[in-house]
Protein backbone atom coordinates (compact mmCIF):
# COMPACT_ATOMS: atom_id res chain seq x y z
CA UNK A 1 0.00 0.00 0.00
CA UNK A 2 2.82 2.45 0.25
CA UNK A 3 3.76 2.46 -3.18
CA UNK A 4 -0.38 3.68 -3.71
CA UNK A 5 0.72 6.23 -0.92
CA UNK A 6 3.87 7.46 -2.54
CA UNK A 7 2.20 7.75 -5.93
CA UNK A 8 -0.87 9.59 -5.15
CA UNK A 9 1.94 12.23 -3.35
CA UNK A 10 4.04 12.50 -6.16
CA UNK A 11 0.81 13.07 -7.91
CA UNK A 12 -0.18 16.24 -6.35
CA UNK A 13 3.38 17.57 -6.69
CA UNK A 14 3.03 16.89 -10.29
CA UNK A 15 -0.23 18.54 -10.45
CA UNK A 16 1.09 22.09 -8.18
CA UNK A 17 3.93 22.01 -10.70
CA UNK A 18 1.74 21.49 -13.90
CA UNK A 19 4.21 18.72 -14.87
CA UNK A 20 2.06 16.93 -17.57
CA UNK A 21 5.00 14.05 -18.50
CA UNK A 22 4.78 12.98 -14.74
CA UNK A 23 1.49 13.26 -14.14
CA UNK A 24 0.35 11.13 -17.26
CA UNK A 25 3.04 8.43 -16.12
CA UNK A 26 1.90 8.59 -12.53
CA UNK A 27 -1.83 8.21 -13.76
CA UNK A 28 -0.91 4.89 -15.30
CA UNK A 29 0.40 3.47 -12.48
CA UNK A 30 -2.36 4.21 -10.42
CA UNK A 31 -4.48 2.77 -13.23
CA UNK A 32 -2.33 -0.77 -12.93
CA UNK A 33 -2.39 -0.75 -9.53
CA UNK A 34 -5.93 -0.70 -8.96
CA UNK A 35 -6.51 -3.11 -12.27
CA UNK A 36 -4.55 -5.27 -9.80
CA UNK A 37 -6.28 -4.67 -6.98
CA UNK A 38 -9.54 -5.69 -7.90
CA UNK A 39 -8.55 -8.21 -10.78
CA UNK A 40 -9.94 -11.28 -8.30
CA UNK A 41 -6.94 -11.87 -5.95
CA UNK A 42 -7.95 -8.54 -4.05
CA UNK A 43 -6.29 -6.53 -1.00
CA UNK A 44 -2.93 -5.01 -0.79
CA UNK A 45 -0.28 -5.77 -3.43
CA UNK A 46 2.83 -7.58 -2.27
CA UNK A 47 6.17 -5.49 -2.84
CA UNK A 48 7.22 -8.21 -5.37
CA UNK A 49 3.93 -7.59 -7.47
CA UNK A 50 4.60 -3.79 -7.41
CA UNK A 51 8.01 -4.14 -8.64
CA UNK A 52 6.82 -6.39 -11.45
CA UNK A 53 3.64 -3.43 -12.39
CA UNK A 54 6.14 -0.52 -12.39
CA UNK A 55 9.11 -2.58 -14.67
CA UNK A 56 6.18 -3.68 -16.97
CA UNK A 57 5.04 -0.03 -17.40
CA UNK A 58 8.53 1.24 -17.60
CA UNK A 59 9.61 -1.51 -20.10
CA UNK A 60 6.07 -0.34 -22.35
CA UNK A 61 7.80 3.15 -22.21
CA UNK A 62 11.27 1.83 -22.84
CA UNK A 63 10.10 -0.15 -26.32
CA UNK A 64 7.72 2.42 -27.64
CA UNK A 65 10.39 5.59 -27.44
CA UNK A 66 12.89 2.64 -29.26
CA UNK A 67 10.22 2.24 -32.20
CA UNK A 68 9.15 5.90 -32.32
CA UNK A 69 12.90 6.62 -32.29
CA UNK A 70 14.07 3.91 -35.00
CA UNK A 71 11.12 5.73 -37.00
CA UNK A 72 12.77 9.46 -36.31
CA UNK A 73 9.82 10.34 -34.28
CA UNK A 74 11.79 12.08 -31.25
CA UNK A 75 8.74 14.30 -30.43
CA UNK A 76 7.33 10.50 -29.63
CA UNK A 77 10.08 9.35 -28.24
CA UNK A 78 10.74 11.64 -25.79
CA UNK A 79 7.69 11.51 -23.56
CA UNK A 80 8.05 8.26 -23.51
CA UNK A 81 11.39 8.34 -22.27
CA UNK A 82 10.21 10.91 -19.31
CA UNK A 83 7.28 9.26 -18.18
CA UNK A 84 9.91 5.85 -17.99
CA UNK A 85 12.21 8.21 -16.02
CA UNK A 86 9.51 9.09 -13.69
CA UNK A 87 8.06 5.25 -12.97
CA UNK A 88 11.47 4.06 -12.46
CA UNK A 89 12.20 6.63 -9.33
CA UNK A 90 9.70 3.72 -7.72
CA UNK A 91 11.75 1.34 -8.19
CA UNK A 92 14.50 -0.26 -6.20
CA UNK A 93 17.84 1.00 -7.94
CA UNK A 94 19.43 -0.65 -11.06
CA UNK A 95 22.55 -2.83 -10.36
CA UNK A 96 25.36 -2.76 -12.76
CA UNK A 97 26.17 -5.25 -14.60
CA UNK A 98 29.10 -6.65 -12.70
CA UNK A 99 26.89 -7.07 -9.99
CA UNK A 100 24.25 -8.98 -11.63
CA UNK A 101 27.18 -11.17 -13.51
CA UNK A 102 28.47 -12.36 -9.69
CA UNK A 103 24.69 -13.25 -9.35
CA UNK A 104 24.75 -14.62 -12.48
CA UNK A 105 27.62 -16.82 -11.90
CA UNK A 106 27.19 -17.48 -7.87
CA UNK A 107 23.54 -19.33 -9.22
CA UNK A 108 25.50 -21.43 -12.08
CA UNK A 109 27.82 -22.84 -9.43
CA UNK A 110 24.46 -23.19 -6.95
CA UNK A 111 22.59 -25.56 -9.36
CA UNK A 112 25.57 -26.69 -11.23
CA UNK A 113 24.29 -25.49 -14.32
CA UNK A 114 26.46 -26.61 -17.65
CA UNK A 115 25.81 -25.36 -20.68
CA UNK A 116 22.61 -23.86 -22.29
CA UNK A 117 20.55 -26.23 -21.69
CA UNK A 118 20.11 -25.33 -17.97
CA UNK A 119 19.90 -21.39 -19.31
CA UNK A 120 15.66 -21.20 -18.50
CA UNK A 121 17.24 -22.89 -15.17
CA UNK A 122 19.45 -20.17 -14.49
CA UNK A 123 17.29 -17.49 -16.16
CA UNK A 124 14.29 -18.41 -13.13
CA UNK A 125 16.12 -18.04 -10.61
CA UNK A 126 18.04 -14.46 -11.69
CA UNK A 127 15.40 -13.22 -12.41
CA UNK A 128 13.33 -13.73 -9.36
CA UNK A 129 16.27 -13.14 -7.41
CA UNK A 130 16.95 -9.76 -9.23
CA UNK A 131 12.95 -8.55 -9.85
CA UNK A 132 12.81 -4.80 -10.42
CA UNK A 133 17.02 -4.30 -10.63
CA UNK A 134 17.69 -5.68 -13.84
CA UNK A 135 15.97 -5.74 -17.63
CA UNK A 136 15.57 -9.34 -18.40
CA UNK A 137 17.80 -8.74 -21.97
CA UNK A 138 21.06 -7.57 -19.53
CA UNK A 139 20.40 -10.86 -17.14
CA UNK A 140 19.54 -12.99 -20.50
CA UNK A 141 23.17 -11.68 -22.23
CA UNK A 142 24.99 -12.75 -19.39
CA UNK A 143 23.71 -15.84 -18.75
CA UNK A 144 24.37 -16.90 -22.16
CA UNK A 145 27.86 -15.33 -22.44
CA UNK A 146 28.84 -17.46 -18.97
CA UNK A 147 26.78 -20.73 -20.08
CA UNK A 148 28.96 -20.67 -23.47
CA UNK A 149 31.87 -20.54 -22.00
Amino acid sequence: MSLQNDVMTAMKAAMKEKDQTALAALRAVKSEILLAQTSGEGGDLTEEQEIKILSKLVKQRKDSAAIYLEQDRKDLALPEIDQAEVISQFLPEALSEEEIEKVVVMTIDQIGAEGMKDMGKVMGIVNKELAGQADGKTISTIVKAKLMS
